[in-house]
């Protein structure tokens, strides 16, 4: 029984290498009984829209083709919908921190082999207002740092900064006056560099950022990280690349399935290594809320 994919590929991301291997792809895919049609983006937004499509017009599963500001945005079309069909992903972007924390490879091959073993795993997915996400979610003046941190640290953070582009124009540490309501938590209320809220433990490279994060229990796990200086900041990146930065005074840690944040100051969201609009947000974790293709024996072999 042949079923129908709704194939969603950004042409332009890691080095137009969908571009190429798209005839190959569509045969692996054809070749394992999925009769594909394909759908190139062709500006922001676009994904989204072909997602919504695509699971209005009854396709039995959807594979989203690029990095994770493509997957971002196919979720993002699906967050809302009644039906949702399951999503392959083909993590073909410079970034793909989605596919390493569920163990899609890398080769096209064998992330085609997963999609035609129809295997799927229920994940959860993050609300943000009315935007979704799947990763990560992040505010504060410390994501708008990037380009000002000294060479050497931006080595050390890594991918990190892929995270934290925002304004970009900062060029001292500035703390923001936060109040965060969470489920189950308790309420914050005290100046803060930057919160995280993680859905998965793949953030940026850093592991063991949110060790305790997984995309199944139907949880976030919340860093938010006080008032301090560089040096103190520059300690604690070095600190959550081994992880063991969870005990430290600057860190507050836990997991709640909702939150509320708000903040007097004007403060930038970044869902996904996206523009997600400012607070104030409510964050809610939506269970289960997708099924994605993954390997049956759960090998994580990110190829």
């Amino acid at each position: 029984m042949h079923k129908r994919a709704r194939l969603i590929y950004n042409p332009t991301s890691g080095r137009e290498e969908m571009k190429r291997r798209l005839a190959d792809i569509l045969h692996k895919l054809e070749s394992g009984g999925i009769e594909t049609s394909c759908h190139a983006t062709s500006g922001e937004g676009d994904a989204s829209l072909a997602a919504r499509e695509a699971a209005e017009r009854g396709f039995d599963m959807i594979i989203a083709a690029g990095g994770d500001g493509t997957l971002y945005e196919v979720i993002n079309g699906l967050g809302e919908m009644e039906n949702r069909p399951p999503l392959g992903i083909l993590p073909l972007g410079t970034t793909n921190d989605f596919a390493r924390a569920l163990g899609i490879p890398k080769h096209w091959e064998y992330a085609c082999e997963l999609i035609i073993q129809q295997y799927t795993r229920p994940i959860d997915v993050g609300r943000a207002n009315n935007r979704y996400f799947i990763n990560i979610a992040g505010g504060g003046s410390l994501t708008e740092l990037t380009y000002e941190v000294p060479s050497k640290l931006k080595t050390m953070i890594g991918q990190l900064a892929y995270y934290m582009k925002g304004l970009e124009k900062m060029t001292r540490l500035r703390p923001t006056e936060l109040h965060i309501t969470a489920e189950g938590y308790g309420e914050i209320h005290e100046e803060i560099m930057l919160f995280l809220i993680c859905n998965s433990n793949s953030v940026g490279g850093f592991e063991k950022l949110a060790p305790m994060a997984k995309l199944d229990d139907g949880m976030f796990e919340v860093l938010v990280l006080r008032k301090c200086n560089l040096a103190e900041f520059i300690r604690l990146v070095t600190l959550a690349l081994r992880g063991e930065h969870l005990n430290d005074p600057h860190i507050i840690h836990f997991k709640t399935r909702s939150l509320e944040v708000t903040t007097p100051d004007y403060v930038q969201l970044n869902l996904d290594g996206e523009y997600g609009g400012t607070l104030p947000c409510n964050f809610t974790v939506l269970p289960a809320h997708l099924n994605i293709f993954v390997d049956e024996q759960g090998n994580s072999t990110y190829q």
